[in-house]
């Protein structure tokens, strides 16, 4: 039996719906998801199509490599050519994974505590690890092969997509010792 979920480490996070499932674009059963971003030189790439194959030829043996084959010409796979996103901040020159899942995701900040959706992190843009489970469809939706999301760890800060960083209560004066004459 193949072993397929895989830990994505230092990679961009983009479109993160981590702390409410979402719908994407209005339609489908809301879920948790994210895209994962990968510059096209990472190694990380390559373990991931190396995945992706051998979960594919688990699920559909000697028909795996000319399926896979139409799969990743039609983008149904769980690694995307990011081109095809450019329009995204991040996407051009890169690779991005889609990963959704219909249950609550752990997310945690680099110490392991848990972060909320008030912790302004993780945020589009910055960087994490993430860990995701490799899996073939094959039902009256079709054909593909997916990725559920696990589990998303803060790594490290990043410009943050559409709409600078997030506020942090370290940029504002505590105010409350300041009577209101004073404030004037």
């Amino acid at each position: 039996m193949v072993e397929k979920v895989i830990t994505l480490k230092n990679v961009r996070l983009a479109f993160p719906a981590l702390f409410e499932p979402k719908q994407v674009n209005g339609e489908g059963k809301p879920a948790y998801s994210a895209a994962l971003l990968l510059s096209a030189d990472d190694p990380q790439v390559d373990k991931l199509n190396e995945l992706i194959d051998a979960v594919a030829v688990e699920k559909w043996a000697g028909k795996a490599k000319t399926l896979l084959g139409v799969l990743r010409g039609k983008d149904a796979v769980a690694i995307h050519n990011g081109d095809l996103k450019a329009q995204f901040d991040g996407f051009e020159g890169n690779y991005h994974v889609s990963a959704r899942s219909y249950t609550k995701v752990l997310v945690v900040d680099r110490d392991r505590t848990p972060l909320t959706a008030e912790s302004g992190k993780p945020y589009g843009g910055c960087y994490v690890d993430a860990s995701i489970e490799v899996w073939a469809q094959d039902n009256q939706w079709g054909k593909r092969v997916n990725a559920t999301l696990r589990w998303v760890q803060f790594r490290r800060d990043g410009d943050a997509f559409a709409g600078g960083a997030p506020a942090s209560m370290d940029e504002m004066e505590d105010l409350s010792d300041i009577s209101d004459d004073d404030l004037i």
